[in-house]
């Protein structure tokens, strides 16, 4: 059975500086929004190994540092690309209106 995505307001587009990213709660989602190159892109907020907030490690190319551990991901993916993490971060879908941005959650 599909999932039916629910697209919130979180931020505008001026909020997240190119090769930054900020933290933004979507319902019961904690996401991390990422600026790469003018296009959003939004993952899990959180990093899959330990808690520690992403928005705070440095962004590097299309991969942010996990200020803990120094694990890293892919930004535009969600995939884990060295240890000590193992698990890829969730991935949510971004659209863009009027200098909104918006982000997709499951229902």
């Amino acid at each position: 059975m599909a999932t039916n995505i629910v697209y919130s307001r979180v931020a505008s587009l001026a909020d997240v500086a190119p090769g930054t990213g900020i933290k933004v709660d979507v319902g019961d989602h904690y996401v991390a929004l990422f600026n790469l190159g003018g296009t959003i892109y939004a993952v899990e907020a959180y990093c899959s190994h330990a808690l520690a907030l992403l928005t705070e490690g440095r962004v590097l190319g299309d991969e942010v540092e996990c200020p803990l551990h120094s694990a890293r991901f892919s930004i535009k993916t969600g995939k884990a690309l060295c240890e000590p993490a193992t698990e890829n971060l969730r991935t949510y879908p971004v659209r863009i209106e009027d200098g909104t941005i918006l982000v997709g959650v499951p229902e």
